[in-house]
């Protein structure tokens, strides 16, 4: 995003530029003693704490053309389990292309107090094996149970005052957290803290910068826990460029600004000669021209074609953004494929809207307070259908893009023309997730027993997916080696059980251009002996295990997070048994639940579960949703019951006896 909404720093340059003081840098250094005041009998029940956690940005003009950021990292960890050490031992630098390390120290403090500065022969080299990129990094030599480590560095990088997101919580116990900004005294910036993290204070008597400060004596571990958002509930603050008080007419960071120069990046001007390679693009793909096609439809013929034919590559290149050279070549990368659908879309007439937004897992849009740190994942948006596609992302389709950016708000990025001029125009709007009837993990299994031998069982599988359930499949199998596709198909399968024997299987519906039109179901004939065990002259029919291993929820404190789900589901299950001549069931009504939870006349989450019997056969029904993804703590207790329902008929077992 920042390359796509870059604003230059022209706006920045200061009349007072000259009077800057030194950068904090030039004079900062570490304690002489750091451990001298640390009670270290207070934290032996902690495997790790944190003595000192500081953070400092500078912004700073070098000269008048020369605009960039400092930043500090200074820790002080206090190690007490090998697991840590093992974690710690090594203190890797930055090593991007647009920083540099202008300071750097580390030094061991053994569990006795002496302390062992190291020096740059110390700093060794590796390769990361998937960039191929340098790493350089400390190799702490003599840590031990019981001592510290310490380290500060200072890196010279590229300016980020669009939007920057600094967490502060961790999972271990800190003390001494500081958090400090400056710039020059023309440059206001505005912070925001998160997840009750206490504001940062501007310093008033530092009359040479601008300086704003957030220190805690303490800071407690956020525990982590199953389901929960866990890197969007940490502390945090996130800072962007306010005003320069010496032009304060201009609008610096603002989705105002944001939205015409991500349209003027992304949307080109289509030219004779483009026009006629994009009319020969489109000719090759099925159907996409046929003016009795529905426009839904069109769409996602065109997205399946791009998704199976076009490479996207994770580089940075001029040429594979340039949409003529996509064309020719097959290949783009991510800001390339999306200019190649805005281009398709406009030269085939359908109204659209690109979206930018956030994982809710690592943070949640703030629709209150415009930085451009929130603008990091894109969608297409079309307002007639009402569906998201996620460009860029293989595995997601039409209709269903990842579910993490769904239940967030977004920056909606429409074309306006005024006057003959063309631009986008911005708005933040909620993102709604797909609602729970449109994904489906259906199920209806027919069971029968060996008369011979009634600890073996056989099963005719009916299993249909749709929705989120099937678009890691559906979209894939006409493309997929038979291979591959047939394991696709036994995981499906065997995920109920992986012992299943499976004795014949059918497909339907597996193709891309199912997905969304109809479920893919898969019809199998199986063999079990894992679902009936004898003892004496009764037999154990486990009916529980027939809908496959279920989610349990243990909470032995009390819940702290929220819990986040991907989308919203629905299941319905039907197992039908035949009773084995001259034998009945016994304690049926174990079968029996009926766990929901409603709140203003409407069902969140539910779970039930019933049977019948009808022509000697044993009928169970079961029904399970959630129709809602983000579950407050207050409601964790709830949405807990009815999945534990889940896991309760998973334990089901019913006795078999002659009559």
């Amino acid at each position: 995003m920042k390359s796509l909404i870059y604003l230059g720093i022209l706006f920045l340059c200061l009349t007072n530029v000259w009077c800057q003081k030194d950068p904090f840098y030039k004079t900062y250094d570490w304690e002489e003693n750091p451990i001298a005041n640390i009670n270290i009998k207070n934290y032996e029940d902690k495997d790790i704490v944190a003595f000192k956690d500081k953070i400092i940005n500078e912004f700073y003009f070098l000269d008048k053309e020369n605009f960039v950021e400092y930043s500090l990292i200074h820790k002080l960890y206090w190690l007490n389990s090998n697991d840590n050490i093992e974690k710690y031992n090594k203190v890797y630098l930055p090593s991007a292309s647009n920083s540099e390390v202008v300071k750097n120290k580390a030094r061991v403090i053994t569990k006795l107090g002496k302390i062992i500065e190291l020096d740059d022969s110390k700093i060794l080299t590796s390769e990361d094996e998937e960039t191929k990129q340098t790493l350089k990094y400390y190799a702490l030599e003599g840590v031990e149970k019981g001592g510290f480590i310490e380290y500060f560095f200072v890196v010279k990088r590229y300016p980020t005052y669009t939007g920057r997101r600094v967490i502060l919580q961790s999972d271990f116990d800190k003390q001494n957290v500081t958090f400090e900004l400056l710039a020059p005294s023309n440059l206001n910036f505005k912070i925001k803290s998160y997840n009750k993290l206490p504001d940062a204070e501007k310093d008033t008597t530092n009359t040479h910068k601008n300086h704003w400060k957030l220190h805690l004596e303490k800071l407690e571990a956020l525990e982590r826990e199953e389901q929960a958002p866990y890197s969007s509930m940490k502390k945090y603050l996130v800072y962007k460029l306010e005003e320069n008080s010496d032009n304060p007419k201009n609008d610096i960071v603002s989705y105002r600004v944001g939205s015409q120069n991500i349209y003027k990046n992304l949307y080109g001007e289509i030219d004779d000669k483009l026009s006629k390679k994009i009319t020969k693009f489109l000719k090759s793909i099925e159907d996409i021209n046929n003016e009795d096609k529905d426009t839904t439809l069109k769409i996602r013929a065109l997205e399946n074609y791009i998704k199976a034919n076009i490479y996207i590559a994770k580089v940075s290149r001029k040429d594979l953004e340039d949409v003529s050279n996509i064309l020719e070549n097959k290949v783009a990368n991510e800001r390339g494929i999306i200019k190649l659908y805005l281009a398709l879309f406009n030269v085939l007439k359908i109204k659209h809207q690109l979206v930018y937004t956030s994982d809710r897992r690592e943070i949640k849009f703030d629709k209150d307070f415009q930085s451009y740190n929130f603008l990091q994942e894109s969608m297409i948006y079309f307002p007639r259908s009402k569906l998201y596609m996620a460009p860029t992302k293989l595995e997601f389709r039409l209709g269903f893009p990842p579910g993490y950016l769904t239940d967030n708000y977004g920056l909606f990025i429409r074309e306006v023309t005024l006057g003959g001029f063309t631009s986008g125009v911005g708005s933040i709007k909620y993102i709604k997730p797909v609602n729970h009837d449109k994904t489906n993990y259906n199920l209806t299994m027919n069971v029968s027993f060996d008369p011979d031998d009634l600890t073996i069982t056989k099963l005719k599988m009916n299993r249909t997916m749709d929705g989120y359930y099937s678009v890691y499949l559906q979209p894939f199998m006409d493309i997929a080696k038979e291979e591959i596709k047939n394991e696709m198909i036994e995981g499906v399968i065997k995920s109920i059980n992986p012992n299943l024997e499976i004795i014949e299987k059918k497909v339907f519906n597996a193709s891309s251009k199912d997905f969304g039109n109809k479920p893919l179901q898969i019809i199998a004939d199986l063999k079990s002996e894992d679902y009936v065990d004898k003892a004496g002259n009764k037999y154990l029919f486990k009916i529980g295990k027939i809908i496959g291993p279920q989610q349990e929820l243990y909470q032995e404190k009390k819940r702290q997070l929220p819990v986040e789900n991907e989308f919203e589901r629905s299941y319905d299950r039907k197992i039908i048994v035949d009773i084995p001549s001259g034998y009945q069931f016994r304690n049926l009504d174990n079968i029996i639940i009926n766990e929901s939870y409603n709140k203003d006349d409407k069902q969140l989450f539910m779970f039930t579960s019933s049977y019948e019997i009808k022509n000697n056969q044993l009928i169970v029904s079961i029904k399970e949703f959630y129709n809602q993804n983000i579950i407050d703590v207050s409601l964790y207790e709830e949405y807990r019951r009815v999945i534990n329902s889940a896991a309760n008929f998973n334990k089901v077992t019913l006795i078999l006896e002659k009559v």
